[in-house]
């Protein structure tokens, strides 16, 4: 047996809720629509039945009046015979003046009954309808009320006259007084008022009928009225999806001079002004990076003619006078940083073009550490860093290109150098299930929160004035980001000044992997002296 997923069926509704401004429109105006009428059909339901109740207990209130003064000149009338057994017979003649004085209502019953606590002898005897049952009808209350009666009136009460099916119709009871030769008997007539409730019932299921043809009509109102209104925001909803995608063409179909209209034609505008500022950059952007890709190239052919002879000068600088072979040394050192700058340009304007292409293999990430350590540990020596590794042990293989994150490592382990103030580096490397993580921590000058905004912007640097160990280009960190972006990863900061600076990399241990965390801190553990020293 299938089990029907509740939970899946409410997330999908709620789904649809949030995401449809038509299905809400139409379910607000059902709702308050259907209160509404509700609330109408329910006051007029109240107010006919208050009204035909009304007037069949006044109807019933007259009759039961003639039927009593029907009955009464009757007694009147025969004031004179006093034996007993004319007293049953008045009795029996006023009842039937009384049934016939209250047969135009139809499902009338009667009864006669002397009023408790007189004396004298009890005659005539009490008589009633056939079947009538006077304890279950007529209760105490509305006795005490007919007797107690200070003036000749006519008091009635609802109540509930049972059936022989087993049902209950609605009735009402009324009872007032007679005077039999100084006795005083009490009437009562008990008239069915079935009928007065199947026409409120009759008007009740038409009140009911036409309100839900009144919701249902509503409802198609404004399901067709918010499908004119609704259908142009969602194409111009669908139409700048298109336009975000890069569509830059598509346009909203106008039609008449409504506001639609008007909202069509300005969103038209708009987009075919975004199309051609963006056309505009998209060909100065080509431009700019043609121009940078063909200097680049251009100015390998004399930069190798500079640095051929720049290389003969250097290696007979001994030769030479001071001041010539300072000259040659410096043309030497210079020349090599304008070579890193053409290589970092061109790599630059590769990932500005969408030309770069990753070669990835599977790779232990500790021993591209190791050897990003060995590169720079002169480096690190010359300036009195001690470089600490901290490899706790784990999965560590991942799926990434060696070339480019030996080439993050390196530009990383530089800033920490050239920032660290001989104070020792810490790396990290761990990893769980789904990625591998790298750190990089300085303990040096630290950065600001505004330089550590602008520390992946190319050219840019936090102290232009701090001489470099390395000769960075000012391009190395930009560059080590799109390499991170490259490979699915992260290139994260952390800094404060005093406190040095860490660099946190994460990558999915699979290519094409989606990253959800880091297994690393970020700064990581300040205990560096629990690693392995490199």
């Amino acid at each position: 047996m299938i089990e029907f997923d509740w939970r899946a069926w409410l997330e999908r509704l709620a789904k649809l809720w949030r995401s449809s401004l038509q299905l809400r429109t139409i379910a607000a105006t059902l709702a308050l629509s259907s209160v509404a009428i509700g609330v109408i059909g329910a006051y007029m339901s109240f107010s006919v039945g208050s009204s035909l109740f009304d007037a069949r207990r006044d109807q019933l209130t007259n009759t039961s009046e003639t039927a009593t003064i029907a009955g009464q000149r009757v007694f009147n009338n025969a004031a004179e015979q006093l034996g007993s057994e004319d007293l049953e017979v008045t009795m029996q003649d006023a009842a039937e003046a009384i049934a016939s004085a209250a047969s135009s209502t139809g499902g009338t019953s009667f009864a006669i009954l002397r009023t408790p606590g007189q004396e004298g002898p009890r005659t005539p005897a009490d008589i009633q309808s056939p079947g009538l049952d006077t304890k279950t009808v007529i209760s105490a209350s509305m006795r005490s009320a007919v007797e107690n009666s200070a003036e000749p009136r006519t008091h009635w009460q609802s109540v509930g006259l049972p059936q022989e099916n087993g049902t209950t119709d609605p009735g009402l009871v009324f009872g007032s007084t007679l005077d039999v030769h100084g006795t005083q008997y009490e009437l009562y007539l008990i008239y069915n008022i079935r009928d007065a409730q199947q026409t409120l019932g009759a008007v009740q299921q038409t009140l009911l009928l036409g309100g839900l043809a009144l919701v249902l009509l509503l409802l198609a109102v404004v399901y067709l009225v918010v499908r004119l209104v609704v259908a142009p925001v969602r194409l111009a909803a669908e139409t700048s999806e298109k336009l975000a995608a890069g569509q830059l063409e598509v346009r909203i179909p106008v039609k008449g001079e409504d506001v639609i209209a008007t909202l069509a034609r300005s969103f038209n505008g708009m987009a075919a002004s975004l199309q051609q500022q963006i056309t505009r950059l998209a060909t100065l952007s080509q431009v700019q990076q043609r121009f940078v890709s063909d200097v680049s190239h251009e100015l390998r052919t004399p930069l190798t003619t500079i640095r051929l002879a720049g290389d003969v000068l250097y290696d007979q600088r001994d030769t030479f006078p001071p001041a010539t072979a300072r000259s040659a040394e410096l043309l030497h050192t210079q020349v090599e940083r304008f070579e890193l700058l053409l290589g970092d340009l061109l790599e630059m304007s590769r990932y500005d073009a969408g030309a770069v292409e990753m070669e990835s293999e599977s790779v232990n990430l500790v021993r591209l550490v190791e050897d990003a350590i060995e590169s720079v540990s002169s480096l690190a020596q010359a300036r009195g860093s001690q470089l600490r590794l901290v490899a706790p042990g784990g999965y560590f293989e991942a799926e990434v290109d060696s070339r480019r994150i030996r080439r993050i490592l390196r530009n990383l382990l530089g800033n920490a150098i050239d920032h660290g103030e001989g104070k020792p580096i810490a790396l990290w490397v761990d990893s769980d299930e789904n990625a591998v993580a790298i750190a990089v921590r300085d303990y040096g000058v630290g950065m600001s929160k505004v330089a550590t905004e602008r520390v992946f912007d190319r050219f840019w640097r936090a102290d232009p004035s701090r001489r470099r160990t390395t000769g960075g280009t000012g391009l190395g960190l930009a560059i080590a980001l799109e390499d991170a972006a490259l490979h699915g990863g992260w290139l994260e900061v952390w800094s404060e000044p005093g406190q040095g600076s860490c660099f946190r990399l994460t990558l999915p241990r699979v290519r094409g992997g989606m990253l959800e965390s880091s297994p690393l801190g970020l700064p990581p553990s300040d205990d560096v002296g629990g690693g392995e020293n490199a």
